[in-house]
């Protein structure tokens, strides 16, 4: 059995906390610089060029000032033993990301009380137990622009594709210009109310340029990626054809009596780092 010790986990925790923070992924640049190309609306082409600008001075200062909660996916080998407390380990990481990577804290202690917790901990910890003897750690900073415009739905099997197509379609339009599109709409279909909430949330890691592996929800993907660019929101909410980069689908089985569905929106800032200990 393959021992990590939890100070590792802090590390990398803290380094991909900066890294997702200040460096906009290579996919999401390919497609925002496709999108720029499609645009023929000056004000869109106008916002994706100085998106572009400054997606290109990445690594010096965070892409947006909402710098997120810190939500921390963790892939964890059976054959593995963490030597320490790992989630102390993780929230360790995220302190010190935040702090050395002079990002702003955003997180209340108290969801009433509202003090800020100083130091951006909490995070929001998922952990999978896998095969093998690898702990893969992807940190996923979600800012509340986006956040706040999520929807969930526990629709009923009668309702099916369309009731499904309407709901994403509808979450997308009642969120306007509010998370600074162009957005990357994550979905999640199936499960239970929670698992499907997550499953939203994962299928915003999906690279943009990996289709769903299933033939009939990857084209379901895009055909809702053509509706909702459709709806003319456009770059920053000026009007255009770039309302999304990508719609993400992620599936779980589901109960008889219920098709639950969720919608996870981030801005085209669709942060995420990863790395394997």
């Amino acid at each position: 059995m393959r021992e990590i010790d939890a100070a590792a986990i802090t590390e990398a925790v803290a380094r991909l906390c900066i890294q997702a923070n200040t460096r906009l992924p290579g996919d999401v640049k390919g497609a925002i610089a496709a999108a720029r190309q499609a645009e023929d609306w000056p004000a869109a082409q106008e916002i994706l060029d100085r998106i572009i600008e400054n997606g290109a001075a990445g690594g010096e200062v965070p892409i947006c000032q909402d710098t997120g909660m810190a939500c921390v996916f963790l892939e964890v080998g059976q054959e593995i033993h963490i030597a320490g407390d790992l989630t102390r380990a993780v929230d360790e990481g995220v302190r010190r990301g935040y702090a050395e990577g002079f990002l702003r804290k955003s997180v209340v202690s108290d969801p009433l009380e509202r003090v800020n917790s100083g130091d951006n901990t909490p995070a929001m910890l998922y952990t999978d137990l896998v095969p093998g003897e690898r702990l893969k750690i992807t940190v996923a900073p979600k800012g509340f622009g986006s956040e706040n415009m999520s929807r969930i739905a526990m629709l009923k099997p009668s309702d099916g594709l369309e009731g499904v197509k309407a709901f994403i379609l509808d979450a997308v339009e009642q969120a306007g210009p509010n998370p600074c599109p162009p957005i990357v709409v994550g979905v999640g279909i199936g499960g239970t109310f929670d698992k499907c909430a997550l499953l939203a949330k994962r299928a915003l890691l999906r690279e943009l340029d990996v289709p769903n592996g299933n033939p009939f929800y990857a084209a379901l993907e895009e055909e809702l990626l053509e509706k909702i660019n459709a709806l003319g929101i456009g770059p920053q909410g000026f009007g255009g054809r770039t309302t999304a980069l990508a719609v993400r689908i992620e599936t779980l089985p589901t109960h008889i009596a219920g098709l639950p569905c969720a919608v996870n929106i981030n801005c085209h800032v669709a942060r995420h780092a990863t790395e394997v200990l």
